[in-house]
């Protein structure tokens, strides 16, 4: 029997991203097996969600560090400890170094609430509402040197309704977080996808919908 991929998720808030990933690997939609969640924040929810599963964590809490790096450290030493194949971030409100990047090469996923490249870093659905766009959702990707610029794996599109607010917009947005980052930590799990330039190559490619999406609609 074929070992499971090892994942090891990184947290900072509530983890509700980490309760799908947790979820999906129960009933088998995802071939994975969460090895390792580790947190820099003692008070994290997603704790709480680690107890209940009974899944191993760490807390590194990075303000005990000097610098970027030497936290980073701590972590690629926990995350290789738990023989790590995938990092996953999941809400993980920390920069990253080139120290865990070289420790993973093409091995660092993301998930971001918006429509990159658009809208990368923080408050992404208030700047979608104020900014005027039709769409938003969110966007699965690999992890590079840049803030949210890795090569996009699969994206979510939501439309942004007149009524919306940042909280309504974000709430529908994350419904679809939960569906694509289990998605996409599957097909790399399968080893289907492929890093070429900027983009991610799908191998044997998933069948294309001709569909187009229009909002407002143009009939009605």
């Amino acid at each position: 029997m074929s070992r499971k991929l090892r994942l090891g998720v990184l947290v900072s808030g509530g983890g509700t991203n980490l309760q799908s990933i947790i979820d999906r690997c129960r009933d088998g939609s995802i071939d994975a097996e969460i090895a390792l969640v580790l947190t820099n924040n003692p008070q994290a929810g997603a704790l709480e969600r680690c107890r209940r599963a009974d899944i191993p964590f760490l807390t590194i809490d990075h303000r005990r560090y000097a610098s970027r790096e030497e936290f980073d450290a701590q972590m690629v030493a926990a995350l290789r400890k738990a023989e790590v194949d995938l990092v996953v971030l999941a809400g993980f409100m920390r920069l990253i170094s080139s120290v865990l990047l070289d420790a993973f090469p093409g091995s660092i996923m993301n998930i971001h609430p918006a429509l990159l490249p658009a809208f990368p870093g923080l408050h992404v659905q208030k700047k979608a509402i104020e900014y005027g766009v039709r769409f938003s959702g969110c966007t699965v990707h690999f992890v590079d040197a840049g803030l949210d610029t890795g090569p996009i794996i699969i994206q979510a599109v939501v439309p942004v309704l007149d009524s919306d607010n940042e909280a309504t917009l974000s709430a529908r947005i994350l419904e679809q977080e939960h569906r694509i980052y289990p998605r996409a930590i599957q097909l790399f799990a399968e080893g289907r996808l492929r890093i070429e330039g900027r983009r991610v190559l799908i191998d044997p490619p998933l069948t294309p919908s001709e569909a187009a999406l229009v909002h407002p609609p143009l009939d009605g």
